[in-house]
């Protein structure tokens, strides 16, 4: 884990996605890849609301819904140009979830997460019956891949994962200033104790929503991105079972960190790939390895990891605190040959 801190290790980290499709040269594996990175856009917006302010949302992939079906319905059923729909995305899905959240956040723990559950059961019920504007179960067909600008032209796997890849590159960067910004430890101080932070002079409505907003932004804008890379939408993506595989993305990586979600995101999918051939009883493998996870790493690889790391400091600290014992000098007796004095 040491060699993916600080810049360095974001350095490596984007050199091995800007290599990744010349290692493999199987467009599957590059389709896999792309779609957990759009997965790993979600899951960063989920991490600051759940692992940043300790809200638990469970009607994140509501959210991500709707921002691909903004793109579908407004690219297929009234030609807007896939750019300005997936602009319009992210700020569709924060408008919607600016009234749900003026509810929602002024509640707490079980209770946030248990009127989201509703909120996102809801949402996936529109998408199912709102036959005119969703087209219901039969979905959105041919939806347009992102149009290309310059002399990208974005008609084949490779482009298309390099510019998910991008959106993913940029989001993390964002997200990171975030949480490093006197905004994000506002965040933090809300998460740690609401009494405290308000006792502070942070005002907590206005802050718990800033990041309810900003975390369906991130699911609307990978909402978009799904839209035009998968080109097929859908109520399925509303399943709660998505925001369920996001917050194991957090648990296994490291909830409340920004190297976490995204070790997860990408790591997950690969070892589901891996297990393929055990069909559906590739569950009685993850069931296990989530249940040991939990037990001996409970806050993730990367959470464990600057766990242990601030522990090391902090007993390094102590140790240099400790006084030094003094070494003390036998006193010198005048009278005796030392001291200078004579002898008869």
């Amino acid at each position: 884990m040491k060699y993916l801190e600080g810049r360095i290790g974001w350095t490596l980290l984007i050199l091995a996605g800007l290599v990744f499709p010349y290692v493999t040269g199987n467009d599957y594996h590059l389709t896999v890849m792309s779609t957990a990175y759009i997965f790993a856009i979600a899951t960063l917006g989920l991490n600051l609301v759940t692992g940043y302010t300790g809200q638990f949302n469970l009607a994140h992939s509501g959210f991500m819904a709707v921002g691909a079906y903004v793109v579908g319905i407004l690219t297929v059923d009234h030609q807007v140009p896939f750019w300005i729909a997936f602009a319009l995305s992210g700020l569709v899905t924060a408008l919607i979830g600016l009234p749900l959240g003026f509810v929602s956040l002024r509640l707490k723990g079980h209770y946030f997460s248990i009127f989201t559950l509703c909120v996102g059961y809801i949402m996936f019920l529109v998408i199912e019956k709102w036959e005119s504007l969703t087209h219901g179960t039969v979905g959105i067909i041919g939806i347009p891949a992102p149009t290309g600008f310059g002399g990208f032209v974005f008609d084949s796997p490779r482009p298309l994962y390099y510019l998910v890849f991008a959106f993913l590159v940029i989001g993390a960067f964002v997200m990171h200033r975030i949480v490093t910004s006197l905004l994000g430890r506002t965040f933090m101080a809300i998460r740690n104790s609401d009494e405290l932070a308000e006792s502070l002079g942070i005002n907590l409505a206005r802050n718990k929503l800033l990041s309810f907003l900003l975390s369906v932004f991130y699911a609307g804008l990978a909402g978009g991105l799904y839209a035009g890379f998968v080109r097929f939408l859908g109520p399925d993506l509303a399943g709660t079972h998505h925001t369920f595989e996001m917050t194991t993305f957090m648990l296994i990586g490291g909830i409340g960190t920004i190297l976490g979600p995204l070790l997860g995101a990408i790591g997950m999918p690969w070892l589901s790939q891996h297990l393929q051939f055990l069909q559906e009883y590739r569950y009685v493998v993850f069931g296990p390895l989530i249940i040991i996870l939990v037990i001996f790493v409970p806050n993730g690889i990367v959470g464990s990891y600057l766990a242990w790391k601030a522990r090391r400091a902090s007993n390094e600290a102590k140790a240099r605190a400790v006084p030094q014992p003094v070494p003390t000098t036998k006193p010198v007796n005048p009278a005796s040959p030392q001291g200078g004095a004579t002898h008869a």
